[in-house]
């Protein structure tokens, strides 16, 4: 089973490396993006010896202990058979 882990930086917090992106986009004359929020990506895989129900108790952990800053970001995540 894999999860798969998205961090991004909370909504009310100013994300200068998404803006830097977007005045790009914009400078390179790519049309119709109206924002742009960077974020992290990380794919843990996980043994056979967790159930779905404890995968999910497991990753919330992982996220909320190791690889977010809970003050600025926030994560979602799916699993995969």
């Amino acid at each position: 089973m894999k999860a798969h882990v998205y961090v991004m930086l909370r909504r009310t917090v100013l994300d200068p490396q998404g803006q830097t992106i977007q005045r790009a986009l914009k400078k390179l004359q790519y049309r119709g993006v109206e924002d742009v929020r960077q974020g992290k990506y990380f794919v843990l895989t996980l043994d056979g010896s967790l159930s779905e129900a404890d995968a999910r108790k497991e990753i919330e952990r992982i996220a909320a202990e190791v690889l977010v800053n809970p003050v600025i970001e926030e994560f979602t995540y799916r699993l995969e058979a």
